[in-house]
């Protein structure tokens, strides 16, 4: 899962619950903020690009809200489930959540949890997580498959892709990186300094590029930082080996909601992120056997 905020996925085994410490709340953008865990001492082991659940109804400042969105959906609110922006060897454990807005007519609801964790004011709040769980990680003869990957990103959806990244490199991971990321402006990029100090201490090894599609400065486009969305055409410039790379995409997709209401009103749901980028993908002749995804709305 993303971090933005999304339902959990059925599991094949039960994860454990932790009781963590906030220690610290670091504002990213206006709407994103990462939150760093203390576990306690106790032994965490978590692959990079996994994500944690957290359970809304233990906040007591959640409850009507909670009472009022399960009296609309007719069910009880699940847990939600956000994204490690840390790696496995590093001292702190992270989550980074995004907040989603409320749009009239367009949002079904509006967020539980998500604008909770990152405006409530945390910091040194005990909370109850579990995890340490999802698939949206390297497989472990990844050097045997490629030697490179290709990071896809929208939004938030960079959370879990920024994890790998660095993972792989602590680890030595023969991999060239290819990191393509999608935001709307400039104050919306995440991990932006994070991610050029990457690319400037691992030459010939990590490129990074971002694409804004709102941006109304001219000033902040070179050739790194494209104008407007992510195109066939520049994932065929980014991508010589279609047929060797591995490649990881993370972002919004059509939701369960956006399908209902196209049933309703008997037109196709518009194609988000997600189908945008698979359809490109499939059109170069990357093979979809080698795309690994993870979605969110």
């Amino acid at each position: 899962m993303s971090s933005a905020e999304s339902p959990t996925v059925t599991l094949r085994k039960k994860p454990l619950e932790y009781e963590v410490t906030v220690t610290e709340v670091r504002q990213e953008t206006h709407d994103t903020a990462t939150l760093f865990l203390d576990f306690g001492g106790a032994a965490v082991e978590y692959k990079a690009g996994q994500f944690i659940n957290i359970d809304p109804h233990q906040f007591p400042a959640l409850r009507t809200l909670a009472a009022y969105l399960q009296e609309q959906k007719g069910r009880r609110e699940l847990f939600r489930s956000y994204s490690m922006s840390s790696a496995p060897h590093e001292s702190q454990v992270a989550i980074t959540v995004k907040d989603e807005e409320f749009i009239p007519g367009i949002t079904k609801y509006p967020a539980l949890l998500a604008p909770y964790l990152i405006h409530g004011r945390l910091t040194g709040a005990r909370i109850k997580v579990q995890g340490f769980m999802g698939p949206y990680t390297l497989p472990d003869d990844v050097q045997e498959r490629t030697d490179h990957i290709v990071h896809i990103a929208a939004g938030s959806g960079g959370v879990p892709n920024f994890a790998i990244l660095k993972d792989a490199l602590h680890r030595g991971l023969k991999l060239r990186h290819t990191v393509l990321c999608s935001n709307k402006t400039w104050a919306d990029m995440l991990f932006r300094e994070e991610l050029a100090k990457l690319e400037a201490g691992n030459p010939g090894t990590v490129r990074v590029l971002h694409t804004l599609t709102r941006e109304t400065d001219e000033s902040r486009f070179n050739d790194k930082v494209r104008k407007g969305r992510i195109s066939q055409a520049l994932l065929e410039e980014l991508i010589p080996d279609k047929q060797t790379c591995l490649v990881y995409a993370c972002g919004p997709a059509i939701t369960a909601w956006d399908r209902r209401k196209a049933m309703e009103t008997r037109t196709p749901a518009t194609p988000r992120f997600m189908e945008t980028v698979l359809g490109h993908l499939h059109t170069l002749g990357v093979d979809d056997k080698r795309i690994k995804r993870e979605t969110y709305g």
